[in-house]
């Protein structure tokens, strides 16, 4: 996900790009074809690229440099320089918000899309593939909030506090723990959702991020 962020942004991608075979991603980058395929799920969530099948097709650039993804990308270098708990405090004003208003648009495609992502979360040890299945778990729920700007808000600080966030989880001891306790607050979410309580998916959501973020990142390391 940040190595496309940052072609993009460099300009050596633009819309209408196709991007290299699964394949040739993942021995480019050192990871696995599956850590490929995930990721690139996610950036269909977030509108980044598109996939097809068949000759001549493949995965393909849907934004710009100059869009307002591009601009959403310069605020999350831009947030680099926030301190982790101003970011926290940050996440859950807007995440509150984005939940309070998605309870009120989930729709059935909505709503599998998010067991879907809790799904995958529940049989993925893999920390980074984890990290990218959250980050899309959240900006799915701001997506369903149907405010744009909600929606790349989330995602810039998602992705400015990702690679912290994945850090402190390869080094935790009982990672497996937290993991299944992540999903369980997920699911509790979804269901929140879905039953219209924007009040405590709302509720819930601030627990989680604050209980996710005291679990991988004690006040002594912040």
């Amino acid at each position: 996900m940040t190595f496309i962020s940052e072609e993009i942004l460099a300009g050596r991608y633009v819309s209408g790009s196709r991007l290299p075979a699964e394949r040739a991603l993942a021995a480019d980058l050192g990871v696995s074809r599956g850590a490929v395929r995930e990721a690139i799920k996610v950036l269909q969530a977030q509108g980044i690229v598109s996939a097809s099948v068949g000759a001549g097709h493949g995965t393909r650039i849907t934004t710009t440099q100059g869009s307002a993804f591009g601009r959403m990308l310069r605020l999350h270098l831009a947030l680099q320089s926030t301190s982790y708990d101003d970011l926290t405090e940050t996440r859950v004003v807007l995440e509150r918000a984005a939940a309070q208003a998605a309870a009120g648009h989930a729709d059935a495609d909505s709503l599998a899309g998010l067991a879907d992502l809790a799904e995958q979360m529940a049989e993925v040890h893999d920390t980074a593939l984890f990290n990218d299945l959250d980050t899309a778990f959240h900006v799915a729920i701001a997506a369903m909030a149907d405010n744009q700007l909600i929606r790349d808000l989330t995602i810039a600080i998602r992705q400015a506090v990702a690679g912290r966030i994945l850090d402190a989880e390869e080094r935790l001891e009982d990672w497996g723990s937290l993991r299944l306790r992540l999903v369980a607050e997920h699911d509790g979410i979804r269901q929140a959702l879905g039953s219209g309580d924007g009040a405590a998916a709302a509720d819930l959501v601030e627990t989680h991020i604050r209980s996710a973020h005291r679990a991988l990142l004690p006040a002594d390391v912040r």
